[in-house]
C-alpha cells in the first residue's frame, strides 16, 4: 500500500550542473530537484541553503508543494491527501493535504 513519507517539494526548473544516471529523482519527476523534510518550510530553507536561490518564482521558476511516497514517488498535495486517507493516515478525507494534518 501507498502510504506518505514526509512533504516535498518540486522545483522544477532549477538546472543541474551535474546530472547522475543513479535514479535518484522520484520515479514521475523528469528533470529539476526534489527537496524532502519533515514540513515544506524546512524544504524551502534546504533549497536556499544549497542553491542559493531565494525562494520567489522569479528565481526558482515552477515548483509543486507535495510530498514523497514510499513508492518513490512525487505526488501534489491533492493526491497527497487521497493516499493518505486510503492509508489512514488520516481520519477523514480532505481536498488537499497538509504535513500538519500527518504529525
Amino acid at each position: 500500500m501507498e502510504r506518505i513519507l514526509c512533504s516535498a517539494i518540486w522545483y522544477k526548473d532549477i538546472k543541474l550542473t551535474k546530472v547522475f544516471d543513479c535514479n535518484v529523482l522520484p520515479v514521475n519527476c523528469d528533470r529539476g530537484l526534489v527537496f524532502c523534510g519533515f514540513r515544506h518550510p524546512h524544504c524551502m530553507y534546504s533549497m536556499i541553503s544549497i542553491t542559493g536561490i531565494r525562494s520567489v518564482e522569479s528565481e526558482i521558476g515552477a515548483y509543486v508543494q507535495g510530498f514523497l511516497t514510499n513508492k518513490n514517488r512525487f505526488v501534489d498535495r491533492k493526491e497527497g491527501a487521497e493516499i493518505a486517507f486510503y492509508a489512514n493516515q488520516i481520519p477523514e478525507q480532505k481536498e488537499t493535504l497538509f504535513s500538519e494534518d500527518l504529525w
